[in-house]
């Protein structure tokens, strides 16, 4: 391994996100692979959406995972950074290669992987000794994590399980289930149970939680999943639940969204949610920027989405029932009642 990437400087950022990102080729029209003669480079990976996702919204995120030395992994580092995010706990494997993947466009896009043997999938419970990354994690108040991680090596599962396993006061661990069964393939996926028990903030789609554990109730799950402060689950008719360990449950469904491709909308949801926990915000609240952030995704080709205006955000965090229910999302921009412009 060789040195880490440029370091930001100042004060350790609020969130902290550590888990594999890609380099993306996107095809510049839809169609079966074999058709397409063109391709755009982007960059993808759960929890550096939601670094991302945070930095738009005013908190300062760093991204820690490893690429590999070469021309993808320059590129991951340098959009996550000027996209504002610390990228000082990235470091650079020289053997190994940055993970790849295509999307195939079409009325139900595909995703073909060509991670393995990746640079992230080399990540260990050693990384914890980086000077860079223990800096990052001493002082953050949120490390976020997924469950893509703990499936891509045995060392990648002892690093989650090691960071689980170091509560410190005033720092929040949340755990994305982001159930990905062709990397569980050859490995047992049961251990995730115990990792998403151990995590304070637990998100979760109805539907993967189905396919994963045979439950997709919201109060069931509530039941599997005892030890987390909140359970945030999603489910198919675009409701989103958070069951708080006190048995106070509060619901809000998502905004009308022509979507464009859903890649990335759960990851934005997860930076709107946790932006907002972690600015104190009550938890209705916090799933409606949850809902906001998955619109910027909903609406976009990338991963993730330009943030909405503030004054927008504002005007809809604080919109009546009945307003934000009228309020519609397109490519073209956002539609609603309550929005007059500043």
């Amino acid at each position: 391994m060789t040195g880490q990437t440029a370091a930001f400087h100042g004060d350790p950022p609020e969130a902290v996100c550590l888990g594999e990102s890609m380099a993306v080729l996107v095809p510049d029209r839809p169609g079966a692979l074999d058709t397409v003669e063109s391709f755009r480079v982007a960059v993808g990976g759960a929890e550096s959406n939601v670094a991302c996702g945070l930095a738009r919204l005013g908190i300062a995120s760093a991204w820690v995972s490893r690429v590999g030395s070469d021309g993808f992994g320059k590129r991951l580092t340098a959009e996550l950074a000027a996209c504002g995010v610390d990228v000082s706990g990235v470091a650079v494997d020289p053997a190994r290669p940055t993970g790849l993947y295509v999307k195939e466009l079409g009325e139900q896009s595909r995703m073909h992987y060509y991670r393995s043997g990746s640079a992230a999938s080399a990540l260990d419970p050693s990384a914890l000794a980086d000077p860079a990354t223990a800096r990052l994690l001493t002082g953050t108040r949120l490390l976020h994590l997924t469950g893509i991680t703990p499936a891509l090596s045995d060392g990648c599962l002892g690093l989650v399980r090691a960071l689980l396993a170091t509560k410190r006061p005033g720092r929040t661990i949340s755990f994305d289930l982001n159930w990905r069964p062709a990397l569980w393939r050859d490995r047992d996926p049961a251990v995730l149970r115990e990792l998403m028990d151990a995590a304070d903030v637990l998100l979760l789609g109805a539907d993967e939680a189905e396919a994963a554990f045979g439950v997709g109730d919201p109060r069931e799950l509530r039941a599997m999943f005892p030890s987390p402060t909140t359970l945030v689950v999603k489910d198919s008719g675009h409701l989103v639940t958070a069951l708080d360990r006190d048995g106070t449950a509060v619901t809000e469904r998502a905004l009308t969204v022509e979507v464009v491709e859903p890649t990335g909308a759960g990851d934005g949801f997860a930076a709107g949610y946790l932006a907002a926990t972690l600015r104190g915000l009550d938890p209705r609240t916090r799933l409606r920027l949850g809902h906001l952030t998955a619109a910027c995704a909903l609406t976009t080709h990338g991963d993730h989405g330009e943030t909405f205006p503030e004054y927008v955000i504002t005007a809809l965090l604080g919109s009546s029932a009945e307003e934000w229910a009228a309020t519609r999302v397109t490519a073209l921009g956002i539609h609603s009642p309550i929005l007059t412009h500043p």
